[in-house]
């Protein structure tokens, strides 16, 4: 049996919490599906009653959400590891939509077999709700930046956030990670135009902060991205020491 996706959630579970050897035993017994989902599909619709938690095997995905007239809202990115629903276990109907950005590898675990985890597992349980408070966590993050951060600010945010979050995965080494998404999309998580998301990684990338070629993204000065997005990583909780190692400041060309 494929067993990556046990292992993937194992990994990320540890970085927020403890887990003993009995908690990982009985996590590498939950029965797992795992699917590919093409880019632009919907994992999960906005009104679906869903049975199952989604783990993000490999890929990239977001949340998001339309106004009456058409507009998205993108309230969220996910990581390898995430469990992007978890919610869903205690409320069954989605108040927002699932989305991969690219294809992605999505290992989906019936609710009642996370249930019966959580009540022969304690310490699961609390691993599996710090999760859930991490993502509000995060929520509440980006509402400051929202509402609060110029178009600059918010973005240079957000590119630290996702370096942080893969690098405690082992995805982002050297603070180089891929980036997967169009501008279309960032506009639509940050809250900017096109227009206005090219001005601003543009500007970026001449003040020798990031560079950007195609989906690659390297971060070239950390000191300077994160002082320009006022990021402070303790609002993501991890716990790994790879994750919260600073970057060397700023790398010539």
């Amino acid at each position: 049996m494929d067993r990556t996706a046990h292992t993937i959630l194992l990994k990320r579970l540890k970085l927020v919490a403890d887990v003993d050897a009995d908690d990982e035993a009985a996590l590498l017994k939950l029965p797992v599906t795992v699917r590919e989902i093409d880019a632009g599909i919907d994992i999960v619709s906005e009104g679906q009653y869903v049975t199952n938690c989604c783990v993000l095997i490999d890929g990239f995905t977001y949340r998001y959400r339309h106004t009456l007239d058409g507009k998205r809202q993108i309230i969220a990115f996910h990581v390898s590891g995430d469990i992007p629903d978890l919610h869903s276990l205690h409320m069954n109907y989605m108040d927002h939509s699932f989305a991969a950005t690219t294809q992605s590898r999505i290992g989906f675990v019936p609710h009642e077999a996370v249930w019966e985890l959580c009540k022969s597992r304690p310490r699961v349980a609390a691993a599996l709700w710090r999760e859930t408070l991490i993502d509000g966590a995060i929520f509440r993050e980006w509402i400051v930046g929202l509402g609060r951060l110029s178009g600059h600010s918010r973005t240079a945010h957000l590119l630290c956030e996702l370096a942080m979050r893969m690098r405690a995965v082992g995805l982002a080494p050297d603070y180089v990670y891929r980036l997967p998404l169009t501008q279309h999309e960032l506009a639509d998580a940050l809250g900017l135009t096109v227009v206005t998301v090219n001005r601003v990684l543009r500007d970026m990338r001449l003040k020798g902060l990031v560079d950007r070629e195609r989906s690659r993204m390297k971060i070239r000065d950390w000191s300077g991205l994160a002082k320009l997005g006022e990021f402070d990583p303790r609002y993501l909780h991890l716990r790994s020491p790879i994750a919260m190692t600073q970057a060397p400041v700023h790398e010539k060309a």
